[in-house]
């Protein structure tokens, strides 16, 4: 499931690159089960700190984020010595007014150097363009760093609610539509938003936040879980496994992860908790 040239030559060009089939959209469905049989549980879609590094909380997350056929592709493009840094589900209920604004990951994340810094969004539900399926700005992760601003908006999913704080020509735009079991895979600096879903059944994507060992974290002394190879920098305290799904020591470590990771993203912010 190693990439082909060609589509590394894509994605070093583009700063994008679609669809890889990485399961069955069976085993899609697994997961999604996994993910509404705890929903059903909590009485209510997963939420605010709960939706964010699930892979510490339950086994098939973290089952999920060590998927051979994910970290082949990834490792196409960072190399043998793989890190998970986070994940994020981004859920979109039916007929829903969420959307994720125009931005660039490398914002607030604090992580350096960037250019290996690459984001496997995974499709547990089908995401066609109706559903609010993500759109790239090819060849704009050439562009630097672009100033955002926060609005901390009700129906934007992500944690500052920040866009691009300059004028984004739409026209440029790809539709990046999924299958059930399909993955994308962006880097940390493309544009990339996407819009409310409008159609009648819900998206569900897992946002996986893979880097190589090298990268560090520059804002506070970070924890991340080692999914592949060996760790020779000693960049982060290595997180543990969940041996139960929402078991006490699982909380524990989600807590702490979590509370590193708020003093991060919301550096300057009066925040302690994630969003939504």
């Amino acid at each position: 499931m190693h990439l082909s040239a060609d589509a590394i030559a894509a994605y070093r060009h583009d700063g994008f690159y679609f669809p890889i089939r990485v399961f069955s959209a069976a085993r899609a469905q697994h997961y999604r089960y996994c993910l509404e049989r705890h929903e059903a549980s909590a009485g209510g879609p997963i939420g605010g700190n709960t939706r964010h590094k699930v892979h510490l909380l339950f086994t098939w997350a973290a089952e999920l984020i060590r998927e051979p056929a994910i970290l082949d592709a990834v490792e196409s493009l960072i190399g043998p010595d793989i890190v998970c840094w986070t994940t994020n589900f981004f859920i979109k209920p039916a007929n829903d007014p969420s959307f994720v604004s125009w931005h660039q990951d490398s914002t607030y994340w604090g992580l350096d150097p960037v250019d290996d810094v690459v984001t496997a969004w995974v499709a547990l539900s089908d995401a066609p363009v109706a559903s609010g399926a993500m759109r790239f700005i090819p060849g704009s992760q050439r562009r630097g760093q672009i100033a955002h601003v926060d609005t901390f908006h009700e129906h934007n999913l992500l944690t500052r609610g920040q866009e691009l704080a300059v004028q984004v020509d739409e026209r440029l735009a790809v539709d990046v539509p999924l299958h059930a079991g399909e993955m994308s895979l962006h880097h940390i600096r493309l544009i990339h938003g996407s819009k409310p879903n409008t159609t009648e059944n819900r998206r569900i994507g897992l946002a996986i936040r893979y880097i190589p060992t090298s990268v560090r974290q520059v804002k506070v002394r970070d924890s991340a879980t080692l999914v592949r190879g060996v760790d020779r920098y000693d960049h982060f305290d290595w997180e543990p496994a969940p041996t139960a799904d929402l078991d006490p020591a699982a909380l524990a470590a989600h807590r702490d992860a979590l509370a590193r990771q708020v003093a991060a993203l919301y550096e300057g912010t009066d925040k302690t908790e994630m969003r939504r």
